[in-house]
């Protein structure tokens, strides 16, 4: 069995080593870097921006409470960029080793359909390959959308990708958009010393989550002097004095806003357009390939996954979507269960959810029982000076299962784990609440909120 796959990120190099352990023949092609946008632009990178941005808040602000006094602390920014180089580096240099480990051929190069059998992989040399392939995967991925405004061109105006990499931290930074990138990228540079505004035409930030585990987040940015615009969008951007000037429109009227950075961080698009897919008559929608369940398009023996096929844009969702597709094509019917994708935003506090916020649960007509419990009276979370947030529990009323869990705070993104397996066992809250979380640790907060959704919680005063 000879399988192709388009892309080398998350979903296309994880799709690229399940085939092979099953003992298909596969090729991998990929444009660019192996890793994808995650590993090289996204998911990875950002991290190591945002775990500096909060360990220079500890020295600067949480140490002093700890009694220890730094003085004199400063962020080596160019310093801070070659470790994020380094680790990206290791990181692919991993990923290429398992390919080979895997005895996977690896072909750089864009790739596009000759036809249902056969592929075409340009080189950046203008170097030509053919790949004859039974099955195919397109696992390509997306790229930041653009939004059609004047100015969008303008020097200063950014996304996601360069703001990973500016030669220095901005004085001043507006981002368009409140989504989880908007709300990490402030996060890092509204900690570093940049002035930052985020404009969102939504009524919320990260509006995606269960509101409740939000506003612990909205406090803290409100704190590092982040101001934050919902309902408001933006119109125009025009040079100034400053550099940039952003126009907005609201229900209060036209503002704008001066900026020496502007960036644009308002959702990302699935890029199909230059795989020939018309040649194979791959249906879509909007530039996103149209697949089943089993990842499979209107032609049978094609394949797509991750964010071409524009679902749920999440590196963890497209390689179990690409573990799904190539288990499909072995004949091992796979499944997946959207319903306990875990949604992680790496902030301080860090925000996760997974399953139905309350919101959804109530329009899904649930009769809905909720626990909260406050990190504010959590000890260990007390001990690591991080009492901002809480955890939240949706639960059905009349079976107790659990719907849903939210958490801000310390290590909500580790704690999520918990939850997701939760929801995708079924499990109840007594059966929560009947499991014994160790002690002092964070997780004691989860086992305090499913005691409160029955009024019982042992540390919240009645």
């Amino acid at each position: 069995m000879k399988i192709a796959i388009i892309g080398g990120g998350p979903g296309g190099y994880v799709a690229a080593i399940r085939a092979a352990q099953l003992n298909a023949e596969v090729t991998l092609i990929e444009k660019e870097h192996i890793g994808g946008t995650c590993l090289n632009k996204g998911c990875i990178p950002t991290k190591v921006l945002l775990h500096a941005a909060g360990e220079f808040e500890n020295v600067n602000k949480s140490l002093k409470d700890y009694g220890i006094m730094v003085t004199g602390a400063e962020l080596d920014w160019d310093k801070l960029q070659k470790r994020k180089t380094i680790i990206v580096r290791k990181l692919v240099a991993g990923v290429d080793n398992l390919l080979k480990n895997n005895k996977i051929t690896k072909i750089m190069g864009e790739g596009s359909f000759i036809d249902k059998n056969t592929i075409m992989v340009k080189a950046d040399d203008g170097t030509q390959t053919i790949v004859d392939f039974d099955y195919a995967v397109i696992a390509t991925g997306s790229k930041p959308v653009i939004i059609p405004i004047p100015g969008v061109n303008l020097p200063g105006v950014i996304t996601s990708d360069e703001a990973l990499s500016l030669d220095k931290i901005p004085s001043s930074m507006v981002i368009i958009g409140g989504g989880v990138i908007g709300a990490e990228f402030a996060a890092v540079y509204g900690t570093l010393g940049c002035k930052v505004t985020i404009i969102e035409m939504l009524p919320n930030i990260v509006a995606n989550m269960d509101q409740d585990i939000v506003a612990p987040l909205k406090e803290k940015f409100k704190k590092k002097g982040i101001e934050i615009y919902t309902n408001t969008k933006v119109v125009s951007i025009s040079e100034s004095e400053e550099g940039l000037r952003v126009n907005t429109v609201s229900d209060d009227g036209e503002k704008s806003f001066a900026a020496e950075k502007a960036l644009l961080s308002i959702g990302r698009k699935p890029v199909t357009d230059n795989l020939a897919l018309e040649n194979i008559r791959v249906e879509t929608n909007r530039g996103a390939v149209v697949v089943n369940k089993n990842m499979q398009t209107n032609i049978p023996n094609i394949y797509a996954i991750g964010d071409a096929i524009a679902g749920i844009m999440l590196a963890h969702v497209a390689s179990a979507e690409g573990i799904v597709a190539v288990e499909s094509i072995m004949n091992k019917k796979p499944s997946i269960d959207f319903k306990t994708i875990p949604y992680c935003v790496y902030t301080k506090p860090e925000l996760a959810g997974v399953g139905l916020t309350e919101e959804q649960a109530i329009q899904k007509g649930y009769g809905v029982k909720t626990g909260v419990f406050p990190m504010q009276i959590n000890g260990k979370a007390m001990i690591e000076a991080e009492q901002e947030g809480l955890v939240k529990y949706v639960t059905d009323g009349a079976t107790g299962e659990v719907l849903g869990l939210h958490i801000a705070g310390p290590g909500a993104t580790e704690l999520i784990a918990e939850g997701a397996l939760a929801v995708r066992l079924e499990a109840t809250i007594d059966e929560i609440t009947s499991t014994i979380h160790a002690h002092p640790t964070v997780a004691e907060s989860l086992h305090e909120a499913a005691h409160a959704v029955h009024n019982n919680a042992i540390h919240i005063p009645k």
